[in-house]
């Protein structure tokens, strides 16, 4: 019966240790686990917007290079980055070459957080790219991969009757100035990415008069 009692507590405190080791553990992490996701994050907007980083970057780098050439503006509940490379000397940088929006939404399985990225007249991508979901690998987890995101580049957030919103075809569909083709076997996702991006599409729409000057 002793025994019995001994093992029990033995379990016992061990699982109280192990549980503290992995709590501290968790904690110790944490401030570069966050550094890691941000950078990843700097990463994809400094991409989506053409800025020139060498691939091999480290985190420091990256935010040295957004916080230097990338400025933010919010307007009509928007956050727009405007990419402003600054002229050697300290001068003033000039107007926006680029300027890229946050794209989020819910995916099949999991929240979807990317970045679209703008020419100047806020309606013409530039790029766009997908860096956190959880859609099914092989199928919705291809709005991930290169094919997918270099569909996007010199479509438009308007229809050429000029209606804002974005289309997700099915595969092989006549594509046209504000669609793309989807992914096989990937529909819900193609349907959720699409509502995404006519969502915002709408929302900038509604400020684009007084954004572009």
């Amino acid at each position: 019966m002793r025994d019995s009692a001994r093992v029990i507590l033995f379990a016992a405190v061990l699982g109280i240790i192990c549980a503290a080791m992995l709590v501290g553990a968790t904690l110790f992490t944490a401030p570069y686990r966050t550094a890691n996701e941000k950078a990843e994050e700097v990463r994809n907007f400094l991409s989506a917007l053409d800025v020139p980083v060498d691939p091999s970057a480290d985190a420091k780098t990256l935010l040295e290079v957004f916080n230097r050439d990338v400025t933010v503006r919010e307007l009509g509940g928007l956050t727009f980055y405007e990419y402003r490379p600054k002229p050697s000397g300290g001068a003033s940088a000039g107007s926006p070459i680029a300027i890229a929006v946050p794209l989020t939404g819910m995916g099949l399985w999991g929240p979807i957080n990317g970045v679209l990225s703008m020419e100047p007249d806020i309606t013409t991508i530039r790029g766009i790219r997908f860096y956190q979901q959880e859609e099914t690998p092989g199928l919705g987890g291809e709005i991930g991969a290169d094919w997918f995101q270099k569909q996007f580049k010199g479509k438009r957030i308007v229809s050429n009757s000029g209606e804002a919103g974005f289309r997700i075809l099915k595969p092989g569909g006549d594509a046209d100035a504000n669609s793309v083709d989807g992914i096989s076997g990937a529909t819900m996702t193609s349907v959720r990415v699409e509502t995404m991006l006519s969502e915002l599409a709408k929302r900038i729409q509604k400020v684009r008069r007084e954004y572009v000057q």
